[in-house]
């Protein structure tokens, strides 16, 4: 590299680290992105894209060496031998797990951006005002009127699919055509909404491309095919990733330089100057130790990871972690609890089918203490469900024809529903640095103390019992409630640790994603947030990144930064 001299640094290259990227580059900044993992571009490093099961040494199966000596990245559903290449390996990269904490992580070019669900909803007004009207955690500094003009910003530029409700509790956004119900998810649709005042059944919203639109063709991705191997890395672009979107298109303004390999040790904090100058990097490979520096730092290493390094960017300004006078650094870490699940049957419609593969399920916006607190529990839960048909293999039946002619017809429909449930940000769960412990490029490991408590078994015995109730009014039989008993973290979902705020004493930064104490640093992924909602977050990170570079760079214009 010429120089280690640059506008912005941007510490990761995932969701939200991407949107930084494109952001500040458009907007002229001469923009470095450090990543930690190998370097990754669309199309030319995904190699099982198109890939049969058979053409895989292992049929697309896990060997059961790898299961014993990772069994953490096992644990995560879109861990597969054609995505293995876009996780981390436990034995790799390990952490402490205090309390036990499945730590999913994907180090590379673009991150999680790979491997996420893309799954879309909007904040409503209930989810900002939350906090402050029920009392936990602290008072949002910023509302839905706020983030709403960034949600359609980036909307438009990612493709949603979805369908326009109307409704306060999940705000309509900028949609493409929505994927399609199929008929007994219709006739449970149809069901509730008339059992139930409160309960809204709708398709749910994702990052594909149903209908690619001029924004789209310009980035070089085309049509969703609805092929079920988005975790490979998708061919077409048809969902939304850095690879195939926010990157490219930040390098096409000529101001971005990516810099993989790059593990960031800590921030730089300048005594003299009482500011935040750069980055201190160690290179994974050569483990050559260098710094960057930039006039502004956004930090999108994913939550854990940016508690980390901000807790390992000590000085004597701040020995306990960068702007970490009031001690809450790296406390009140919130996820979503996925722990409940209910499987039934349906019988009839035995002369219907349905048409190929979607992305997405149908879905319920939180109906439990939306507008006021009315339960026995804080918060609540959103809930998904879909309904399909056993196919070829389905039936168990002695060898012969007898076999051949019970597989040569769809099995019986069944349906699964599960929760996505809001958990309280808690000062006891909390991350630390090891004292003592340090991983391969010297950088202290994360210890995570990380649990359920009471609030989180009440929504799940609350969503067993709403779930069995609204299914057996739906008409469904042989149902049947479960509990995978997960630890957090399979989720992926994990917030909080560096969250906003209105008050220096109980939050890290402001409502523009800002340090209190170090202004020229800005927290954009899920590190900033002050509560988890029951959404899915990433749309709202990108949300959040947009706003905050506009602001960044008005700051800079002005001379403030």
């Amino acid at each position: 590299m010429k120089s280690n001299q640059f506008d912005a640094i941007v510490v990761g290259s995932g969701i939200s680290g991407g949107w930084a990227a494109k952001e500040l580059c458009e907007k002229g900044l001469k923009t470095l992105v450090l990543e930690r993992g190998r370097d990754v571009q669309h199309l030319k490093d995904y190699p099982t894209m198109t890939s049969a099961p058979w053409e895989m040494p292992h049929r697309n199966q896990i060997p059961r060496k790898d299961k014993l000596e990772n069994p953490v990245v096992n644990r995560c559903y879109a861990y597969k031998e054609d995505t293995q290449h876009f996780f981390v390996k436990d034995s790799e990269h390990p952490y402490v797990q205090e309390k036990p904490f499945d730590w999913v992580r994907g180090y590379q070019v673009g991150g999680k951006s790979l491997i996420w669900a893309r799954q879309t909803q909007r904040w409503s007004k209930y989810d900002f005002e939350g906090p402050g009207r029920d009392g936990f955690a602290v008072d949002w500094p910023i509302r839905y009127e706020d983030v709403a003009p960034w949600y359609s910003y980036v909307e438009k530029f990612v493709g949603i699919s979805g369908s326009y409700e109307g409704l306060d509790t999940l705000p309509d956004g900028e949609f493409l055509k929505a994927w399609e119900m199929n008929c007994v998810e219709k006739e449970i649709q149809k069901r509730i909404k008339a059992s139930y005042v409160d309960r809204d059944v709708i398709i749910g919203r994702c990052a594909h491309l149903t209908e690619p639109e001029e924004v789209h063709l310009a980035q070089g991705r085309g049509q969703c095919m609805a092929r079920n191997q988005c975790y490979r890395g998708c061919p077409f672009g048809g969902y939304f990733s850095s690879n195939s979107s926010t990157l490219p298109t930040a390098a096409k303004t000529g101001n971005l330089t990516l810099r993989p390999d790059s593990v960031v040790h800590s921030l730089v904090y300048d005594e003299q100057k009482g500011k935040v100058t750069g980055v201190r990097v160690i290179d994974r490979v050569t483990k050559e130790s260098m710094e960057f520096f930039a006039k502004v730092i956004f930090l999108n290493a994913a939550a854990l990871n940016t508690n980390l390094i901000l807790l390992n960017s000590t000085s004597r300004r701040f020995p306990n972690g960068l702007g970490n006078d009031s001690g809450i650094l790296g406390k009140y870490i919130a996820f979503h609890n996925y722990r409940g699940s209910i499987n039934a049957n349906y019988e009839g419609f035995e002369d219907k089918y349905y048409f190929g593969r979607r992305p997405t399920a149908v879905m319920m916006p939180n109906f439990r203490n939306v507008k006021k607190q009315e339960m026995d529990f804080m918060r609540g839960y959103m809930t998904f469900y879909t309904a399909g048909r056993a196919g070829v293999g389905h039936a168990d039946t002695p060898l012969g024809a007898e076999l051949k002619e019970a597989n040569s017809k769809p099995g019986p429909w069944s349906v699964y529903m599960m929760m996505q449930g809001e958990t309280i940000p808690k000062e006891s769960n909390h991350v630390s640095l090891s004292p003592d412990q340090s991983d391969e490029w010297g950088v202290p490991l994360l210890q995570i103390n990380v649990s359920y408590d009471d609030n989180d078994e009440k929504i799940l015995t609350d969503f067993h019992e709403q779930g069995e109730e609204m299914l057996t009014k739906a008409g469904c039989v042989n149902i049947r409630k479960g509990d995978s008993k997960q630890s957090p973290g399979l989720d992926i979902h994990e917030m909080g640790g560096v969250r906003m705020g209105r008050d220096t004493e109980t939050s890290m930064l402001n409502g523009f994603n800002q340090m209190h104490q170090a202004p020229n640093v800005f927290v954009t992924d899920g590190a900033c947030m002050t509560s988890t909602g029951t959404q899915n977050p990433s749309i709202t990170y990108m949300a959040l990144t947009a706003r905050a570079v506009d602001h960044a760079v008005k700051e800079m214009k002005k001379g403030n930064l």
